[in-house]
């Protein structure tokens, strides 16, 4: 069975599923997804997001404000920590800093980033950590804000295996993407070889980022065996290896039951 450990399900193209959400989850469990993380990139589609996987026990939420949305409500600490505590959201994010796509004087990104870790901490839920083109500010900040009390995910891991490194020091699992399955990213395939058994997880980033065959076109979670899948053979072993590690790794790290 496979986790889906990252993916925007609020933001998925349904038609190939006649619009229902439904019938796409009974797809996703024909193809062995076992679980399903939905990730918040801003809370004014945040309630829309929880009612769209209500009902659904295999599915768990976060709560937070992507570094590059904008025109958004941006909450402090204290309202990440009252959405925080609904009993649907196991982790804070995604935050984190992107120097990519944001210019300018970026004060306004980094404090957001640290509210949401001073809100996880407070929650005692792990971070989804969104970073682009700032490694080094992301883990200065994480240092400084003891981060490391909660841990969490360096999600849609895009750097090398230095930074992997440093990012496992400071208690966080390293999340590989369908950009693992892209030629150019060597670093990334390098990273996924040498990366402990224990500190990985894997994900779509849906509907974003489709991993090849389907790179350029619309991302699902069922895509999240061909992110295995090539992980299986860069690291010389099975899908199956891979999918369990993958998900125990998960379970350990939310501190959640896998019955």
């Amino acid at each position: 069975m496979l986790i889906d450990s990252h993916c925007h399900l609020d933001r998925i193209d349904l038609t190939p599923y006649d619009g229902d959400f439904a019938r796409f989850m009974d797809e996703a469990t024909h193809s062995q997804i076992e679980y399903l993380l939905c990730i918040a990139i801003d809370l004014e589609n945040y309630p829309a997001m929880l009612t769209l996987i209500d009902g659904f026990s295999r599915i768990s939420a976060t709560v937070g404000v992507h570094p590059n949305t904008q025109d958004c409500h941006d909450p402090s600490v204290d309202e990440l920590v009252s959405l925080g505590q609904n009993t649907r959201v196991i982790g804070i994010g995604e935050t984190g800093l992107d120097y990519f796509r944001s210019e300018g004087d970026l004060e306004w990104q980094q404090q957001r980033f640290r509210n949401h870790i001073r809100a996880a901490k407070i929650l005692k839920k792990p971070l989804i950590i969104h970073t682009r083109q700032a490694k080094e500010d992301t883990l200065r900040i994480l240092a400084e804000e003891n981060a490391g009390e909660v841990g969490g995910i360096i999600h849609c891991f895009s750097e090398d295996w230095a930074f992997a490194k440093k990012a496992m020091d400071l208690n966080f699992y390293i999340s590989f993407s369908g950009i693992v399955t892209f030629n150019s990213a060597q670093d990334i395939k390098e990273a996924a070889k040498k990366i402990p058994a224990d500190r990985f997880l894997i994900e779509t980033d849906s509907p974003y980022l489709a991993p090849v065959p389907f790179r350029g076109r619309t991302n699902y979670p069922t895509y999240v065996r061909y992110v295995a899948e090539h992980i299986a053979d860069l690291r010389g072993t099975t899908l199956n290896k891979i999918a369990d590690l993958s998900t125990e790794n998960f379970y350990t790290l939310f501190n959640l039951s896998s019955n």
